[in-house]
């Protein structure tokens, strides 16, 4: 039987998750925030996390003003109470859960590892590697009374390869990847898919403070990008939503660079 359909409403963006819910974390800027608005756009009701509560409220009423569903709550991604609330008040206001968006992370300065304090050590991959198990954690004890669901977890480039001085984000990055693969093997019997999304250099608040925030940090960057450019946060959002999206039902366990072909050489 022919499926496909050729009316408007098909092929309408807005229905890609039209009654999903959505857990966004990380979602007062950058990545966070474009996927905020794009999941939102595209049918969800989004539960937005972070801890900046005003960041949050700002984007609620965007989203609502035009149109959409959202409901703020200021979280820890590092402190299990607060993740437990969170999941909690997603049940509360909407009474299910369907997709998260495990974005919420941490950078950290360039240091040998011989130089790196075991304090930056710990807040790194607290920051990264701890904030996704703890998601995962009450995201999945929630998708399982549905019988189904779809995490995506941010990991980045240096989850997938290497680079000089970075030995904290490396290994959590390199870790938010391995959690990912586990918990789709483990879950994929349930019916909930969990992928990782690998972002490579991506214009966010946190990049454009530090070495691309200069022109001739940005032209190295960029020149070591096939495409000879950083992403804009709303491409690497899409790729998010895609993984969430019943468009990846056949989808799990997967890394998916975003990174313009940064580590296809």
């Amino acid at each position: 039987m022919n499926t496909f359909s050729n009316t408007p409403e098909f092929f309408s963006r807005n229905s890609l998750l039209r009654d999903k819910v959505a857990i966004i974390t990380g979602a007062s800027r950058g990545i966070g925030a474009a996927a905020a608005r794009l999941f939102a756009q595209a049918g969800a009701a989004v539960v937005l996390a972070a801890r900046t509560a005003d960041s949050l409220n700002a984007l609620v009423e965007e989203i609502s003003a035009a149109g959409g569903r959202a409901v703020a709550v200021p979280t820890d991604v590092t402190n299990a109470a607060s993740v437990e609330a969170l999941v909690a008040r997603t049940l509360e206001v909407y009474g299910h859960l369907d997709i998260a968006f495990n974005n919420a992370g941490v950078g950290a300065p360039n240091a040998r590892l011989i130089d790196v304090s075991e304090e930056d050590f710990d807040r790194v991959v607290d920051g990264n590697l701890k904030s996704a198990f703890l998601c995962m954690k009450y995201e999945i004890l929630a998708m399982l009374k549905n019988g189904q669901g779809a995490i995506v977890n941010t990991s980045s480039v240096g989850g997938l390869i290497a680079n000089y001085n970075r030995t904290p984000y490396i290994s959590s990055k390199h870790g938010v990847i391995g959690i990912t693969k586990a918990a789709a093997l483990e879950y994929a019997p349930e019916h909930i898919r969990v992928n990782a999304i690998a972002p490579g250099a991506t214009r966010t608040e946190m990049i454009m403070r530090g070495y691309a925030g200069t022109e001739e940090g940005q032209r190295q960057l960029n020149a070591a990008i096939p495409m000879r450019r950083m992403a804009n946060s709303e491409e690497v959002a899409e790729a998010a939503l895609w993984l969430c999206s019943d468009a990846a039902s056949y989808v799990t366990g997967v890394a998916l660079p975003v990174d313009g072909g940064y580590i296809v050489p």
